[in-house]
């Protein structure tokens, strides 16, 4: 488990059924707090500044709003908290799409509990989460996006789709964080990305785990 202080949690969902049963589903865990409900999109931005949220479970097909024009607005005015969506589609725009808006996790309605509440501990702290279903569909197209990539970025690449944060990387490759951090942003220029999670399903999109352990691989 991640070590952190409570986790203020925003729901948003337009179905009543579901948000009675995220907010059952989050009092059963100490660390995990519900500040606020939305049923629209709207309501979402509205209610944001007023309930200080840490991270945000989003509904993608919502009322006046979705959830994606949503995760844009609140990240706008509220750029210190994060955005996992949950919802029950896997359509491949979709996922881009919500990525691209700056949700640091996509993840499917039918999720069991503990995979869900751990999500959230790693939305807090800004790692991503992707839902299985969501991997296959983000790997189903490859290309040559990435073969610019130096052995050490997709090292680099790797572990941010393992979910290691900055620190971490550093530590597992024995260098320095300000090395780490310019590997990142070299990534992200390659990959014409602008957040860690766009790196990560990009990666996962264009196949580059599979090549960049196939390289490892012809190394050894």
């Amino acid at each position: 488990m991640i070590d952190q202080d409570t986790i203020r949690v925003l729901i948003v969902d337009d179905h009543k059924m579901i948000r009675k049963g995220l907010r059952t589903f989050l009092a059963a865990y100490q660390d995990l707090k519900l500040v606020g409900e939305a049923s629209t999109g709207e309501e979402a931005v509205l209610i944001c500044p007023e309930v200080e949220p840490d991270v945000v479970i989003m509904d993608i097909n919502l009322p006046e709003i979705d959830g994606i024009e949503a995760t844009k607005r609140i990240l706008a005015t509220y750029p210190h908290c994060n955005v996992l969506v949950l919802t029950g589609f896997t359509g491949d725009d979709l996922i881009q799409s919500s990525i691209a808006a700056g949700a640091v996790g996509y993840l499917l309605k039918d999720i069991d509990a503990d995979v869900l509440a751990n999500a959230i501990r790693s939305a807090y702290v800004g790692r991503a989460t992707l839902a299985p279903g969501v991997i296959q569909a983000l790997t189903a197209q490859a290309d040559t996006l990435g073969d610019d990539l130096t052995k050490r970025e997709r090292q680099v690449l790797k572990l941010i789709a393992d979910g290691l944060t900055n620190a971490e990387i550093a530590q597992n490759l024995e260098v320095r964080l300000s090395t780490v951090k310019f590997h990142v942003s070299n990534i992200m220029g390659k990959l014409s990305v602008g957040t860690r999670t766009e790196i990560a399903t990009t990666a996962l999109r264009h196949n580059m785990l599979n090549q960049t352990i196939e390289s490892e691989s012809h190394d050894n």
